[in-house]
């Protein structure tokens, strides 16, 4: 598994959920994460917004194109 949650900008992919959690890392700010089974077979935690993390459920399928944010597709 990657071990940076970060998503960059010019990435693409797209997955399906198969985890979701959420943690304070830093102690004050919340952060929420999606783990994911991508197209090609590996899987991935990412960090996405709130508004996102809280309409995922398990086996949803989520959509990241070059230049946009995650989509629930």
């Amino acid at each position: 598994m990657d071990t940076s949650h970060e998503i960059g900008r010019d990435e693409a992919w797209e997955g399906v959920v198969t985890g979701l959690s959420r943690g304070m890392l830093d102690g004050s700010n919340m952060y929420h994460f999606a783990e994911l089974r991508l197209a090609d077979g590996t899987s991935r935690k990412v960090r996405i917004g709130r508004r996102l993390w809280k309409s995922l459920t398990v086996g949803d399928h989520v959509v990241k194109r070059d230049g946009t944010d995650p989509a629930k597709a």
